[in-house]
């Protein structure tokens, strides 16, 4: 595509700066990876605000110095976004839509785009295509308000369905108009659309319509964040977990992410400790934190241990501040001995215990683990956080060093739901 509109949209805090640069930079990639610089603007952000009629336009250059210009140009279309927090969950489905292929029925997906002031309009949504149907029903889609139609239920918006083409340009089968405004009065006959092809309307003095397309399902729901979460009374409770394992290297030795530096000199741990502390101490106010080792020998019999209190008081495991935390982290380094194998699912299921005490919305439990990579019991995690993937409670794994983190990056699940003896995990708690 030589003429592309982009369908991913990005929000920019907007604290203004007249001398505010943005960069914008085009390449060209192919299916091997590879990629080619196509060219680049330099714009103000205070130039795309003024712009008269809210689409910028600027020349590619090849930047530098002495820029020399590329073909083609960039426009940009900005505006300022309501602070609505509403999301629409929508689905369509079409019947007797016109066939486009000659060896074949219609590939046909839809493209949802909104009215600019201009007159313009944005693509802000591309459902999926589906194959050789002239009667397709398309996957239900979310998609933000305030991305939809700026948060302005008047608005138009142009829905697009097209015929999917491997090896030319895609074919309009037709085209309509609504808001969301009348979406918003769910499946009806006035949410019921004929697919109009202008081109062929014009042509055939018997035209009537290239299909159907209709409304299935709508429901718009009120996204609720974190701020809204706090600013409700929920009590937030984090407990720290550290990775005392032999992998981290000898506590005598400089290169260790457990080196005992007497100088004063953080190690790599500590930096963790109070990096992440100076984050979630304003949001756990009661300052209380129980925190954990796992995967070192403890005294005084010298057994293995994936759940020991860094205070050494297993009765009442918690250190008031992150001071506390890193006093008592760097005493415990001095009385184990750092050992293995390295298992996550001894913590996750102490704090998921926990949890499953408070479900009534007033409480959520962040376990933090930090620790410097390797895992064991791959297996038993999975189990644990799929249990716990139902209860107030979310799982932060803090990397430190150098080592192999795809396990780590594995139990993040943020493109497929994990999966453990066939039973699906009910949200993304891993992160």
């Amino acid at each position: 595509n030589l003429n592309p509109d982009w369908v991913k949209k990005f929000e920019i805090p907007f604290k203004f700066n007249e001398s505010q640069q943005l960069k914008f930079e085009i390449w060209d990639i192919d299916s091997s990876s590879s990629k080619e610089f196509l060219g680049q603007i330099i714009v103000e952000l205070a130039a795309i605000l003024a712009t008269n009629g809210g689409t910028y336009r600027q020349k590619l250059t090849t930047g530098g110095r002495s820029p020399r210009r590329f073909g083609g140009e960039l426009l940009i279309r900005a505006e300022e976004l309501s602070s609505n927090k509403q999301i629409a969950l929508m689905s369509f489905s079409a019947s007797n839509l016109d066939k486009k292929d000659f060896l074949g029925k219609s590939d046909p997906y839809l493209v949802i785009s909104k009215a600019n002031s201009d007159g313009s309009f944005s693509v802000v949504h591309k459902t999926e295509v589906i194959k050789n149907n002239l009667n397709p029903q398309w996957k239900p889609f979310n998609i933000r308000v305030q991305q939809l139609c700026s948060g302005d239920y008047e608005r138009n918006l142009k829905i697009d369905c097209f015929d999917w083409d491997r090896d030319s340009a895609h074919d309009l089968i037709g085209s309509f108009t609504t808001n969301l405004r009348k979406l918003s009065a769910g499946p009806s006959q006035q949410n019921i659309y004929e697919c109009i092809n202008l081109e062929k309307k014009n042509r055939k003095r018997k035209y009537k319509n290239s299909g159907i397309i209709k409304l299935n399902s709508i429901s718009i729901i009120q996204e609720v964040t974190f701020i809204d979460y706090i600013r409700g009374g929920t009590q937030m409770h984090f407990a720290v977990a550290v990775d005392f394992t032999a992998s981290n290297g000898d506590v005598r030795d400089q290169r260790s992410l457990h080196f005992l530096d007497y100088s004063g000199r953080p190690n790599s741990y500590e930096i963790a400790l109070k990096s992440v502390g100076e984050i979630i101490k304003s949001y756990d106010t009661q300052g209380l934190f129980p925190a954990y080792g796992f995967g070192a020998k403890i005294p005084p019999h010298g057994q293995v241990s994936h759940l020991f209190p860094l205070n050494n008081n297993p009765s009442y495991p918690y250190c008031r501040g992150i001071d506390e935390i890193v006093s008592c982290y760097k005493s415990t380094l001095s009385s184990v001995t750092l050992y293995g194998p390295t298992n996550f699912a001894p913590v996750i299921n102490n704090t998921a215990n926990i949890a499953r005490g408070f479900q009534d919305g007033k409480h959520y439990f962040v376990q933090l683990i930090i620790t410097d990579g390797a895992i064991s019991d791959m297996n038993n995690t999975l189990d644990a956080i799929v249990n716990a993937s139902s209860l107030p409670m979310s799982i932060i794994i803090i990397g430190v060093g150098n080592a192999d983190f795809s396990a780590m990056d594995f139990l993040d699940g943020d493109s497929n739901a994990l999966v453990s003896h066939g039973r699906r995990a009910v949200r993304d708690i891993v992160q």
